[in-house]
């Protein structure tokens, strides 16, 4: 079996696709005004973006990617949420550059064969 060699990739800046769930626990009705808040702040950020049914895609930098998701946090316990319950699922791709908006046509044109 060959041996992995480390590389010399550029990291900097590291560049990080998330899909980001944040879900309020401790109050009662619907999630869309929580939502709606991190929704501003994640635009506001200057970051690439896409509101799911199920999440959000949010891509740039690590730590931009990361600040955003940390003031979402905040956010949300400043405005009274005693609890946050988040899912984040993180992408990172140093071969080749991609966009989380890349990935669905590529395995869509597979379908379409």
């Amino acid at each position: 079996m060959a041996e992995s060699t480390p590389s010399s990739i550029e990291l900097d800046p590291m560049n990080v696709s998330v899909d980001l769930c944040v879900v309020p626990v401790g109050l009662e009705g619907s999630l869309a005004p929580w939502v709606a808040i991190c929704h501003e702040l994640i635009q506001d950020s200057g970051l690439e973006y896409e509101l799911g049914p199920n999440g959000t895609a949010i891509e740039g930098d690590w730590d931009a990617v990361f600040a955003c998701v940390k003031r979402c946090h905040e956010r949300l316990h400043g405005e009274g949420v005693p609890r946050i319950h988040a899912t984040l699922r993180v992408n990172t791709r140093v071969d080749r550059e991609q966009s989380f908006r890349d990935k669905v046509p590529s395995v869509e044109r597979l379908i379409q064969r």
